[in-house]
């Protein structure tokens, strides 16, 4: 069978990620032309085949979409939730296009979260091997003096392994020290869950906030919770850019594999 990968093709339309599509293949959920398709390797071809996940069809879009949402504090980053709380893409739902997330904020935090039906560049964007930089303005509990910045780093040791940031900047947001609270923005280049979080607390300072501020080459100027903006013209060709840049680091990773 011609065409892509099932599990790519799931991914891509946002119904899951390659690991939970493979799952869902396995489980005997997807069908390809009406009958039922289990082999991992299982290719399809959307401009002739129909593809459908528990009885939905995945359509190819017309058109690609890229919008920045200035997520608030309390919406999940998912298509739908079971406990029926606010999600992202009903931020965009005027848009006219069926929009998936770029990764992960968590319920509870805020900022930029990328929204795009464009596959590919949502794989590069988010694949650890394409080291995209993602920078986020935390409010920690208690003083974080240098040496703890300096754990940062260097690395913590977390259950699924060591994690450091790229970059860490003190933010002086009240005119003088505050012994209550530290303002810090950490740049990483990773996506593990919590991850943020995690760290801070691996150090002693738990997050009390969480704003995310940029993510690759897209930054949250002029916007404020709940905003959308498309991305069009010089954004979005570097975005591409920077997805494209991603994507070779990570072929190249594997040739070296």
């Amino acid at each position: 069978m011609s065409g892509e990968r099932l599990q790519k093709l799931i991914a891509q339309a946002g119904i899951a990620s390659r690991r939970k599509a493979e799952a869902l293949i396995a489980a005997g959920r997807v069908t390809v032309n009406g009958e039922v398709v289990t082999e991992l390797g299982a290719r399809a071809d959307l401009s002739q085949d129909t593809v459908a996940v528990d009885g939905r069809e995945i359509e190819r879009p017309e058109s690609w979409t890229y919008a920045v949402l200035y997520k608030p504090a309390g919406v999940v980053t998912t298509a739908s939730d079971e406990f029926d709380r606010r999600t992202v893409v009903e931020f965009v739902q005027h848009l006219g296009q069926r929009l998936f997330p770029v990764g992960r904020l968590d319920f509870d935090a805020e900022g930029l979260l990328l929204l795009t039906n464009d596959g590919h560049l949502a794989a590069a964007l988010t694949h650890p091997a394409g080291e995209v930089e993602k920078t986020y303005l935390v409010k920690l509990a208690g003083e974080v003096g240098e040496p703890e910045i300096q754990r940062l780093l260097l690395g913590v040791h977390l259950e699924d392994g060591l994690a450091r940031a790229n970059r860490v900047d003190e933010v002086d947001r009240m005119g003088h020290k505050d012994s209550k609270h530290s303002w810090l923005e950490i740049t990483v280049t990773e996506g593990r869950n919590h991850l943020i979080k995690r760290m801070a607390a691996a150090i002693g300072h738990p997050v009390i906030r969480l704003r995310r501020i940029s993510f690759a080459n897209l930054t949250l100027e002029g916007m404020r919770a709940g905003d959308v903006r498309v991305l069009d013209g010089l954004k979005l060709k570097k975005l591409k850019e920077i997805a494209q840049k991603a994507h070779n680091k990570r072929l190249h990773g594997k040739k070296r594999r």
